[in-house]
């Protein structure tokens, strides 16, 4: 709070571009800090576009063996990102942001593939978000993403489809691109597996499963959609009533159980 207040923040971010790479990376860590904050997420969004430049950057600097350090680096930096982008969306998005990240859910690293993916979940909350996702191809990688080794890399990207079905255009491409089908299959993988699994890992599993039914249930809103979830009804309807699940699981998967089976 103390930095922020001050005048060293300006200086700071100067040191972006410092011949050093550790000095690049202590620069990283400490803007990543101040993003986590609400006032450091809003002092940090001019610095937004350059950020997205440095993202640029990195596209043509990579190199078959990307040092850990340059890695760390690329993380904290998607990571402040997606900070300053939960605040204010549109000087991400300004700086052709969907493209950049884009790439970047391919990439070789699940941490980088992972914090892109949250990022991008970030910038498919407003509407431009939503379109740009759908205009810029990049669903094609998200569900791709779907069935990544990751589970918060396929978190993020359920995420992102979530947000992005919301719009017509959004529900036509998913479904498309058979999205459906393996939507579903993480929605009945959860079951299958939670037993086995530590409490982060379940959190991050039920929030892989809810933002799939709640895909799913947006995607019911399309005839071709909801003629598809029809067939798989008992499987909606066994995670909507059964006693032992998850509140919030149980209450998405009653949602779209509802919607799926709504008639004028």
């Amino acid at each position: 709070r103390a930095l922020l207040s001050s005048a060293l923040l300006p200086p700071l971010s100067q040191l972006l571009d410092d011949s050093s790479s550790s000095c690049r990376r202590n620069v990283h860590r400490v803007l990543n800090r101040l993003a986590r904050l609400p006032a450091g997420a809003n002092a940090l969004l001019t610095l937004v576009p350059k950020l997205m430049l440095k993202l640029r950057q990195d596209e043509g600097e990579e190199e078959e063996e990307e040092e850990e350090e340059e890695e760390e680096v690329q993380v904290l930096r998607l990571s402040t990102l997606s900070c300053c982008s939960r605040l204010d969306a549109l000087p991400a998005l300004a700086s052709d942001g969907v493209s950049l990240l884009g790439r970047k859910l391919s990439h070789r690293s699940a941490n980088i593939r992972r914090e892109a993916a949250a990022a991008m979940m970030v910038l498919s909350v407003p509407v431009d978000g939503k379109q740009q996702v759908c205009e810029k191809a990049v669903l094609p990688v998200l569900i791709g993403l779907l069935q990544d080794e990751d589970v918060e890399v396929q978190a993020n990207a359920a995420g992102t489809i979530m947000n992005t079905v919301i719009i017509t255009i959004g529900k036509l491409q998913c479904l498309d691109l058979d999205v459906v089908p393996v939507l579903l299959d993480l929605v009945s993988e959860h079951t299958e597996k939670e037993e086995e699994e530590d409490e982060e890992m379940k959190r991050r599993r039920k929030a892989l499963v809810i933002y799939s039914l709640r895909a799913l249930t947006s995607l019911a809103e399309a005839p071709d959609g909801r003629g598809l979830l029809l067939e798989q009804l008992p499987l909606l309807a066994r995670r909507s009533e059964a006693p032992e699940e998850d509140r919030d699981v149980r209450r998405a998967a009653q949602t779209a159980v509802r919607v799926v089976t709504w008639t004028p």
